[in-house]
This record gives structure tokens, sequence and C-alpha cells, in this order.
């Protein structure tokens, strides 16, 4: 069957050879109620998912959206993954987003079903990521009359979602679906709630397509208007310390090529959020790395001393800008950005341009390269040996334990140096997933997913098996999926582990083991005098020759009880044999548990709340502090300091 012209994606009238001839400008959508096939909402909710393209829906059943699941048989035309709590499958269906590209689509239940999905929405939202929950709700009658399981999950996620709908009639089901999936796809991405009475799923209606939407006032800027890119050019033009400040909407927008064809014609480094990591392979001499809370001192330094400040697909958060008031603060700022409430709403902004960032930077290019064909290409030598003396004196570093244990820097390194550089990382959230960011030699873009915005826990392991399964449907499993994750974020999702083992996802999953709740703990060492309050696990008590201790949970049993395979390591030698063993193994999940020192932390790291002129690179030394003069003297005071326990990894 032909495929709708992009016009006819836009009609609610059949796709037929004929169809100009026979219906006028004047058909409504009303129209499709008196042509097509009969059936009922519920069914023509699954047949809209399928004519909308979508393979894979995640969810949970439940009582107020059972006749959805009963429209859904052995040959219907998706897969559907069983997860095993609705949190777990927002989290997946996000996962599986971020690694296809495609809409992540969730079908749960009303009341707690609903309530449990509000988490991964506002998680979505927050990352942008693009989402359609499909929720069961009552029955029009009862709305409003706290019926079993009634819940206002539309007014409930208005303030987290991109959009939301009730829908409360049969024929409306095909078009709403239509526009949710558009409304969350275009634009800035975002999720979009679809909440289904059960009168909409039991009613009848008369099924064609495809549908004609109805979005009035919805009309997302793609393309920069006016002379913007003009200014913009002539910034660069008298720039001498410029950086390009990308974030995730360059990924969303697939602008990898264009980010580093910008820094390649300008010569400005490139700094990234958390979110961003890989959109520029690490090993790129432009890369500093991220910026921010715990971002290279490179980075964060680049950003603080600029002169010009190309935000990219970013929006100025307070992890990346400490006091916001004394970020960059000689810097003047051009922001590209596809949705016009980011720009200008935490930094003044002194070239706005709004539009989709592959689109706007496509034609922002050429156009510098029209003005440096005139006046020339500003001369960075200068620039470029003060990043690399910050680059040089302040690489990553960590300490050896004192204790035994492993270095948990130094797990990721391995992991990092082992993988194929096809890998996807996952990570849940914590002081593993800024360890990770820090120290993963990302090669690829679109490679990692982690929760940025609402920094959730429990993220990991559920968007790991999206991750997965996203790979399983558009790349044949040729990218593996690690997750790396902590004791505490693992434990909040791990009954996910049932889903690997029967959707076939054989996943790697790293547990950095440390008994506590790391970043916590960090916070309490370093601001609430080491008072260590409900930050122990107690789930890593059993030592290498103690065992009559029991550790609660035993991640090696629980991995089992799972199908999967556990390995606990205590020892270097121990860790490399248990990664070459899950890298080689592709039949069943990994479970690696590696017991990791409990009072290492991460650095750099600028407090919150303060500038990020206070970046510690470690306790006592904050590089931007020194003047220039007192520079070359303070790093050669530094080195002698550094003993030999440290560590050091060049970034």
């Amino acid at each position: 069957m032909a495929l709708p012209t992009p016009l006819q994606a836009f009609s609610g009238v059949p796709n037929t050879p004929d169809d100009s001839a026979n219906h006028s400008a004047k058909t409504s959508v009303s129209s499709s109620s008196s042509i097509g096939e009969t059936m009922t909402g519920a069914q023509a909710l699954v047949r809209s998912l399928v004519d909308l393209g979508v393979e894979d829906v995640f969810g949970i059943p439940g009582g107020y959206i059972l006749p959805a699941y009963d429209a859904i048989n052995d040959d219907t035309g998706f897969r559907f993954i069983l997860s095993r709590h609705e949190q777990a499958a927002g989290h997946a269906a996000e996962g599986y987003a971020v690694t296809t590209g495609r809409v992540g689509v969730c079908l749960v239940t009303s009341g707690p079903g609903a309530t449990n999905m509000v988490t991964p929405i506002a998680d979505a939202m927050m990352d942008s990521v693009p989402l359609v929950v499909i929720t069961g709700q009552v029955n029009v009658s009862s709305i409003g009359t706290d019926a079993f399981q009634e819940a206002d999950i539309v007014g409930i996620t208005y303030p987290v979602a991109k959009h939301s709908f009730l829908v409360t009639n049969a024929e409306d089901v095909p078009r709403v679906l239509t526009e949710a999936f558009y409304i969350a796809k275009s634009g800035r991405p975002g999720p979009v709630v679809v909440d289904l009475t059960k009168t909409a799923q039991t009613g009848e209606m008369r099924y064609s397509w495809p549908q004609r939407m109805i979005l009035p006032g919805y009309s997302p800027t793609t393309k920069a208007h006016g002379h913007v890119l003009t200014d913009a050019a002539k910034l660069f033009t008298t720039s001498y310390r410029p950086v390009l400040y990308v974030g995730g909407g360059a990924v969303r927008s697939n602008a990898s090529r264009e980010v580093k064809q910008l820094s390649e014609l300008t010569g400005a480094p490139i700094v990234t959020t958390l979110q961003s990591r890989g959109i520029v392979p690490n090993a790129d001499h432009a890369v500093l790395g991220m910026l921010g809370m715990h971002g290279t001192v490179a980075a964060t330094a680049a950003v603080q001393r600029c002169d010009l400040l190309v935000a990219i697909g970013a929006r100025f958060d307070d992890r990346v800008t400490g006091n916001v008031a004394e970020f960059a603060p000689a810097a003047r700022v051009i922001h590209i950005d596809i949705d016009p409430a980011e720009i200008g709403k935490n930094r003044h902004v002194d070239v706005p341009i709004v539009g989709d960032v592959s689109q706007v930077l496509d034609d922002l290019i050429p156009e510098i390269e029209r003005l440096q064909s005139v006046h020339g290409r500003p001369e960075l030598d200068s620039w470029w040996k003060t990043i690399d003396n910050w680059r040089e004196s302040y690489p990553l570093r960590y300490d050896e334990p004192t204790d035994g244990s492993l270095a948990p820097q130094w797990v990721v390194e391995q992991l990092s140096a082992k993988a194929s550089p096809d890998t996807i990382w996952v990570s849940g959230v914590g002081q593993h997933q800024m360890w990770a960011s820090q120290i993963i030699d990302f090669k690829k873009t679109q490679t990692w997913v982690s929760s940025g915005g609402l920094g959730t826990m429990g993220y990991g392991l559920p968007a790991a098996i999206g991750a997965e399964i996203g790979s399983q449907r558009d790349f044949a499993s040729k990218k593996p999926v690690w997750l790396i994750d902590g004791d505490g974020s693992f434990q909040m999702t791990s009954e996910e582990l049932a889903v690997a083992f029967f959707e076939h996802t054989p996943l790697k999953i790293a547990i950095l083991n440390n008994s506590v709740y790391g970043m916590v703990r960090q916070w309490q060492t370093l601001f609430y005098d080491k008072h260590y309050s409900k930050t122990n696990l107690e789930d890593g008590l059993a030592g290498e020759h103690d065992e009559s201790v029991a550790d609660i949970p035993d991640f090696v049993t629980l991995a089992k009880a799972y199908g999967c395979l556990g390995i606990r390591a205590f020892t270097k030698e121990q860790a490399l044999e248990a990664i070459d063993l899950a890298n080689a193994t592709n039949d069943r999940t990994v479970i690696i548990d590696f017991r990791v020192w409990k009072d290492a932390m991460v650095w750099p790291m600028v407090p919150a709340g303060h500038s990020n002129d206070d970046v510690m690179y470690k306790p006592g030394v904050m590089p931007l502090h020194h003047t220039p003069e007192q520079h070359d003297t303070a790093l050669e005071s530094n080195a002698d300091a550094a003993d030999s326990t440290t560590t050091e990894k060049k970034g």
C-alpha cells in the first residue's frame, strides 16, 4: 500500500488515487465518522499506533486500560514489552527514544498506574525526550466522582508534560494519536500524555487513515529569521576567546557534523553538558569535556574566561552555570535553541537564534565563511595556549583507596578501555554517573543515555533495557549496552531484571558498590561536617575472607534469581577478568558487583550556588583563584604536593 504524501498525512480522508476528485476542500474532520472500517476506540488505538510506525510499546495492563490490551493480539504489528513497574516502563521508553531517535510509547492504566508515570514524564520533559504516554481513565460519567482508581492525570501532568489530552469520544482516537506523536517529536521534543477514558475505548467509530491534525497556533520555528545569522557571524570575526557550549538539543537535532564543522571553521573549543557527551568524539583536540559542577577545569575555565559564548541547544542549567550572575562574565552570548522560551530565560543573550540546531548551523556556517573571506579569522593561538595549559596542568585525577578496595574511577577506565567503540553507555544517577561522564572515552554520538535535568535514581536499568531493545531494532544488536550503576540507584528498579530475561536483552551491568548513597555522602563529608545521616546502605558488608557476614542484597545471588550471570570483584585482577567475561557473554545479562571505595569523591567540583570561578580541582586547589602571574608557581607547588597514591587521566 502506498504511503501517504505529506499533504495527505494532514488529511482525515483515505489515501486513494481519486482523493482530490471525490473530496472538496470543505471536508471536515468529522467526515471520518461516515467512512472507513467500524471498530472500537481501543481497536482504533492499536491500529493508529501501527499506522504511525510504532514497533515497540512498553507498559503494564490494568482495569481501565483493559479494552486497549484486549485489542492487542499475537499478530499485532508492534512488540509489547511487559515491564514490572510503570515508572520503569517510562524510563525504558526514554532509553529507547534516546538511542533510536523514535518516539517512545507507554501504555498503562489509570490511577496509580498513571501516577507512577509522572516521574518519567517529568524526566523526559527536562531532557527533551519524545514520549507518548497513553493512560487509562474511568468512564466519562464517573469523572469527578472519586471512582475507583480515578486520578486527574491531565491535571497532574500539565506542569511536567509538553501537552496532555483527555479523550472522551472513540472517533477522536486516531486524530489525537496523530497529534500526540507530532507534538512529541517536533520542535523541542518532549512527553505527551493521552488520557483515554474507558468510554472512548469501548465506543464504536469508523476508522480511516491518515488523519488531519487540528493544532492551531502550534508551529515550531526550525529556520532562523531576520539578520540574526549575520549578527552572529560578525561576533565570531571579533572574538579572540570563543567557546561552543553544546547541550542535549544538539544531540536531539543530530547536529554532530555541524558542531564539529563550526568548531573547525572558527577554531573555537567545544565544551559539553552531561546530555551531549560524545556529540564530537573525545579524541578531537577541540573537545575540552564537560563543564560545570563536575566538569573538567579546562572546560569550566574556558567558559569563565571566554569573550564569546555560543550556546547550542543548551539551557544554562544551574549545574552548568553555578551562580548564573557570575557565569562567563565577560562573554557576549549567542543562543541557538528551538524552544524560544529558553532564550534569555536564565542569561541575557546578545544574539538570540530560534530554530532547529542542525538547520541553524547549516545556515550560519556559510555566513561565517563569507565574512572570514573579507575580514579573515581572528588569531586564537594565545587562547589555545591558555586552554592547553589548563588541560595539561589539571587533568582528571583520583586517589587510590586506602582500604584495599577498588577505585571506582579505575573500574570505569577499564570498562571504557575494553569496550567496543559502538557501545551504548547508560548510567544511573549519583557519583557513578559523574565518573562515567568524565572518564568514558566517547567515540560516537548518541551513545550516552542518562537522566540529566531531573536526576532520577533508578533510571539506569530500565533505560538500559530500552536502549538494548532499540539496539536490536535499529542496529541488529551490533551496539552492546553497558549500564554503569550504583548499588543505591540499582536497587530502586532492580525488579526489571525479569524484563531483561524474558525479553532477551543481554545487558552488561557494572554496579559500583560502595555500600552508601555516594553523592549524598560526598556532600555530607564536604558541607555537613561528616554527619552521615541515613546514607549507609550496609549492602556490601561481606569481605573477601569473611563469608559469615551476609550482603543484603547479595547481588550475585540476585543475578542468579533473575537468570543472569553474577560476578563479584574485590581485586583488580578479578575486575579485569569479570569485564572480559561480560564482554564475551551475549546470551544473558551479566551483573558485576565491583567493591569500591566508599570515600572516593568526584573531582573537580563547584559547590552548589557558587561561582564557577570557585571550581575546586581537589581540596585546597582552586585554579581560577590564581592570578596569571601566580599560575605557574601554583602549578609547580601542586605537582610537588601530589602524593604517590594519586592517579591522573589526561582530559
